[in-house]
């Protein structure tokens, strides 16, 4: 009886090493991906002026900055 609670044991606790293990490369990766994903660029002089990549502002020409 004392075989079955141990090896239950150990199962149990190869089970959740394996698991905790491989969870956080997948998160660290998207987080990254969204990361850059969310850069914007905005019109010094007109900040309702928003682009998801650099260029001129349509308004007034200017370059367009990161937004921050």
């Amino acid at each position: 009886m004392k075989k079955f609670f141990f090896v239950i044991a150990i199962a149990l606790s190869a089970v959740f090493i394996l698991n905790s293990c491989g969870s956080g490369t997948g998160k660290e990766k998207s987080s990254t991906t969204e990361q850059v994903a969310k850069v914007q660029y905005t019109c010094p002089m007109h900040s309702q002026v928003v682009q998801d990549k650099p260029g001129d502002c349509p308004i007034c020409g200017m370059a367009l900055v990161e937004k921050k």
